[in-house]
């Protein structure tokens, strides 16, 4: 029954889109379904940051749907999910969600998730932070919304921008209660 709900994946219009683009090739993989939702801004930097297009993005999840449509199932509380991942996470988007504006799918689906008591991840990439964003994500934080800042673990010494990337993955997906092998836990054997 809950392995049918899908995790909502949001992209918006930070930087941060192969974090979403591995996110949902696991997903797919591990046959975990997806409903997706890019803003406007998410679809210039997805082309802008990897070699993937939004049609081939599209097709890694089991849904997708436009930002500006309202009226998508996952606009109501009655369309159970197994939560909602906003990423990469915009300071738009954040000032959006921790100001209750829903006039978009991505702001409205994420309040759904608050009312309903659902997780929602916010993956801001940004620095520095500026005051504004830092007391909105705090708002956030207050609400119950988890922020998983886009920063790497060195202690995995990674060597590639993918290992990087898996590790931001495996974070969300840890949010989640999906087990994976995309980063080796802290204290672990390193052999």
């Amino acid at each position: 029954m809950g392995e049918n709900r899908p995790i909502v994946v949001a992209v918006s219009g930070a930087s941060g889109a192969p974090i979403a683009v591995r996110l949902l090739e696991w997903l797919r993989k591990a046959r975990v379904p997806a409903a997706l939702v890019v803003s406007a801004g998410g679809r210039k930097v997805v082309e802008a940051e990897t070699d993937i297009d939004i049609a081939r993005l599209s097709k890694l999840a089991a849904r997708t749907y436009a930002d500006d449509d309202l009226a998508a199932p996952i606009a109501s509380g009655t369309q159970p999910t197994r939560g909602m991942v906003v990423v990469p996470c915009s300071s738009n988007t954040v000032a959006r969600l921790a100001l209750g504006l829903g006039d978009s799918l991505i702001a409205r689906a994420a309040h759904v998730h608050l009312k309903e008591g659902r997780r929602l991840v916010v993956v801001p990439r940004e620095t520095p932070l500026p005051t504004v964003m830092l007391r909105h994500l705090t708002t956030l934080s207050e609400l119950g919304v988890v922020v998983l800042v886009a920063s790497p673990a060195f202690y995995l010494k990674p060597r590639t921008i993918e290992d990087v990337t898996d590790y931001l993955v495996g974070k969300i997906l840890d949010q989640f209660g999906l087990r994976h092998r995309l980063y080796r836990p802290w204290g672990s054997d390193s052999g």
